[in-house]
């Protein structure tokens, strides 16, 4: 069974939000425990706790990571090449800091010595923080269009600086991201902890939870008076990829246009809103549980009013608008649109299967005295 072209480019911008959502919510608390871990844990034991809420899994959630960088290959690869060509620093920065994981969850607890175990605390720090900051830049850009353009043969170039990503818009992005990930990380510490480690834990979710809305409002307040883009003519949903056959025009309040047009997309927002206020709610109740779902559901929403805002375009050109990527012209084939779909259907519900029943094993709190036990085998 073939679906029609303009049909699966539709489905594939909504697979790839999909695995961007997973990626922050299954890594993204992982992350947000090492960010956490220098200031939560007060003494080598209770960092040790807190590795170990995270310790046998996170390299198992690196899979969302891996296949949405995967997917955007193969789905897009005039994006990845573009994106990658253009964030080329940022992009390096974020695997320079990723280095630091696998190292410090390995290595970190092998050598009883305090500079060493306090050492790679400040690199899995760094390996939890930097990434999600440098995403939100990312994503702050692309609201406010990229610096590029194609020539006659579709070859890019890249007409900006790294410090140039570094715009006002783009960090307060860069916050709300960082804020996000850091509480949902909070909320996992607090499902997963007890005692003063918790405490803590719930603290951290109130700080960064009213963070994370306070700077989510301040941006999409900001957002309506960025220049937004719009598809003047040119643009053939169901026709073969050529991101110069159309004509864009820049206009005021362009990406709120669809929430003008679509009232009903307004619940995307409100999602985000409503997940993050439910989850400082119920983690102070000591529903954790339920908060860590509520968390997600803020992520969803926070990353969704972006795509939403966006959609059809990907990575709009500040440098010639013309040359900005949609949905609709920088994917690959019908063929290999339809093949990796049914790719899909077969391996995403193995992924989230096995993953389920990881944590189902690896479910219940992290404590001193299981640490204390397990002195040789703990992260």
């Amino acid at each position: 069974m073939m679906m029609d072209y303009e049909t699966l480019k539709v489905i594939w911008w909504l697979l790839v939000g999909v695995l961007l959502v997973g990626f922050a919510v299954m890594d993204g608390h992982d992350m947000g425990v090492g960010t956490l871990l220098p200031f939560v844990g007060r003494d080598d034991t209770e960092r040790r706790v807190i590795i170990n809420t995270v310790g046998p899994h996170w390299d198992g959630n690196q899979v969302w990571f891996i296949t949405g960088g995967g997917a955007i290959f193969a789905a897009w690869p005039l994006v990845y090449a573009t994106a990658f060509s253009g964030f080329y620093w940022a992009m390096l920065a974020v695997l320079w800091a990723l280095f630091f994981r696998p190292v410090g969850f390995d290595y970190r607890s092998k050598i009883a010595n305090p500079l060493w175990r306090k050492t790679w605390d400040w690199g899995l720090f760094v390996g939890g923080a930097v990434p999600p900051l440098i995403f939100g830049v990312a994503f702050g850009n692309l609201l406010q269009g990229v610096p590029f353009r194609f020539d006659a043969n579709l070859v890019s170039y890249y007409e900006g600086s790294f410090w140039g990503l570094l715009n006002p818009f783009a960090l307060l992005a860069g916050v709300v991201s960082s804020a996000m990930i850091t509480f949902h990380g909070a909320v996992y510490l607090a499902h997963r902890t007890e005692g003063e480690i918790q405490q803590r834990a719930v603290r951290a979710t109130l700080i960064f939870g009213v963070i994370t809305l306070a700077a989510f409002a301040a941006a999409g307040v900001w957002v309506q008076a960025i220049p937004g883009y719009v598809i003047a003519a040119g643009a053939d949903p169901a026709g073969l990829p050529n991101p110069l056959a159309k004509e864009v025009v820049r206009e005021a309040g362009a990406w709120m246009a669809n929430y003008r047009q679509q009232p009903l997309l307004w619940a995307v927002p409100a999602l985000a809103f409503l997940g993050g206020l439910a989850a400082i709610w119920a983690v102070r109740a000591g529903r954790t549980f339920f908060a860590f779902w509520a968390s997600g559901l803020m992520i969803a929403g926070i990353i969704g009013t972006a795509g939403v805002a966006m959609f059809p375009f990907i990575l709009p050109s500040s440098s010639d608008p013309r040359s900005s990527l949609t949905v609709w012209d920088s994917v690959s084939s019908h063929l290999t649109l339809t093949v990796m779909f049914w790719a899909t259907v077969i391996f995403m519900p193995l992924i989230i299967a096995y993953t389920s029943w990881a944590y189902k094993v690896m479910a219940g709190k992290v404590t001193k005295a299981y640490i204390l036990e397990n002195e040789k085998q703990a992260y």
